[in-house]
């Protein structure tokens, strides 16, 4: 990713030190949105092109008059990849800026870390990012993709067309352990045969050792799960060590970084994913919204992933239900995204689904070749079915958990 990183999130940081001018909604009549994303440590390569879609959904909202006749203000935190700093930033935007609504998190554990406070203080929570499924919480809407929407897309697709025997590598924590769980599911669904799976620490390095056991195994591919800049290392130790020649790699989260540019090409031709976007959806609103972003960007803007997309497409779902609700409080806001609402954006089409507050929506398969997504396979209109088998929120509204265990239970998985 060539975005410039430090300049970028000096001036994102410049954005959430001068917010405090403006603190509180008696002084000011704008409508407030506050952003909370890591902008630096381990999880920039994700953050920064969320940040920087999150300010062109603003500033779009705003050039075509705002909401109901108001400015939308945006503050924007960085939490630095420290959990710490997402509670403390949450706090500060409920019930100290007391905005409208938040737009925050990338790992599971910082959505974890603040989606009860933000519900404590009836604060509208969106999270915008791909994720292991399971949240059935009235107040958060999740508009990233689920694995019933592209794990069990991919794993299939990769089976095909390489072999049945699978080696797992993801990341130790909430995202990575539950969707190891998935994608073992759909490996014996189409079957397949698990060889093993490892689990690696954010800041983990050194890849060598699995790496020879993955030599030893033998097996057809490898599907990773490995998440941040720490586990870009993989990639490159891998291919250095002619394995990826050998045994090819499918993933449920290489590329929503933009980690294809922090390789070679020669260190990713070949990588398979699966995901809700890739900048070669084929829609005029893609194609504006491409053309929109290089202007306002240069050449050298990051490539468009998913997690950039629903940052822009979760503000415009937003603004969408503000209009609709003819306010910007919560609960009618909430009701407004419940009733089927759909945004037409660059990805095409995502509409909330009221039962889990989850998004149906296009899900594309990509392969990647000299640092290039193409895509090869689409699917219209893929509902969170994973998370419907647990979360029914039309029946019972007052849910405000996190299900994931009920979730693999109710899909058969121990």
């Amino acid at each position: 990713m060539t975005l410039s990183r430090r300049n970028f999130v000096m001036g994102t940081t410049a954005i959430a030190l001068t917010a405090p001018a403006t603190i509180g909604r008696a002084q000011t009549d704008n409508i407030k949105f506050a952003s909370i994303l890591d902008l630096s440590g381990g999880l920039d390569i994700y953050g920064a092109p969320m940040a920087e879609t999150t300010k062109m959904a603003i500033e779009d909202i705003n050039a075509a008059g705002g909401l109901l006749g108001r400015e939308v203000e945006l503050t924007m935190y960085d939490a630095q990849s420290t959990i710490q700093f997402y509670t403390q930033y949450a706090t500060q935007a409920a019930a100290g800026d007391k905005a409208h609504t938040v737009h925050a998190g990338i790992t599971s554990a910082s959505r974890e870390a603040i989606r009860p406070t933000l519900a404590r203080f009836k604060t509208l929570y969106f999270y915008n990012t791909q994720y292991e499924g399971g949240v059935c919480d009235y107040n958060n809407f999740c508009t990233g993709s689920t694995p019933a929407q592209t794990v069990a897309k991919v794993v299939p697709y990769a089976m095909n067309k390489w072999g049945k025997k699978v080696y797992i590598v993801a990341a130790d924590y909430n995202y990575g352990q539950i969707t190891a769980q998935w994608m073992q599911k759909f490996v014996a669904e189409n079957g397949g045969e698990t060889l093993d799976v490892e689990f690696f620490p954010l800041d983990v390095t050194n890849f060598g050792p699995t790496i020879n056991k993955i030599q030893t195994a033998k097996p057809d591919m490898v599907i990773s799960a490995l998440v941040g800049g720490a586990h870009v290392s993989f990639y490159r130790q891998y291919a250095a060590a002619g394995m990826l020649k050998e045994i090819p790699i499918a993933s449920t989260t290489f590329g929503v970084g933009n980690e294809q540019k922090l390789i070679s090409a020669e260190e990713g031709n070949g990588i398979i994913a699966s995901y809700g976007y890739f900048e070669g959806a084929d829609n005029p609103v893609n194609t504006a919204f491409l053309e929109r972003l290089t202007a306002k960007l240069g050449a050298d803007r990051p490539v468009m992933n998913e997690l950039a997309i629903r940052s822009y497409e979760g503000a415009m779902l937003w603004a969408e239900a503000v209009k609709a609700a003819g306010t910007a409080d919560r609960d009618p806001v909430i009701e407004a995204l419940r009733s089927g609402l759909t945004y037409n954006g660059p990805s095409g089409p995502v509409t909330i689904d009221a039962q889990t507050n989850h998004c149906s929506m296009n899900v594309y398969i990509g392969e990647l070749q000299d640092q290039t997504w193409n895509i090869v396979e689409s699917f219209e209109n893929q509902p969170p079915a994973d998370t419907q088998l647990v979360c029914d929120l039309v029946a019972n509204p007052n849910q405000s958990t996190f299900l994931f265990e009920n979730g693999l239970a109710a899909a058969g998985i121990e």
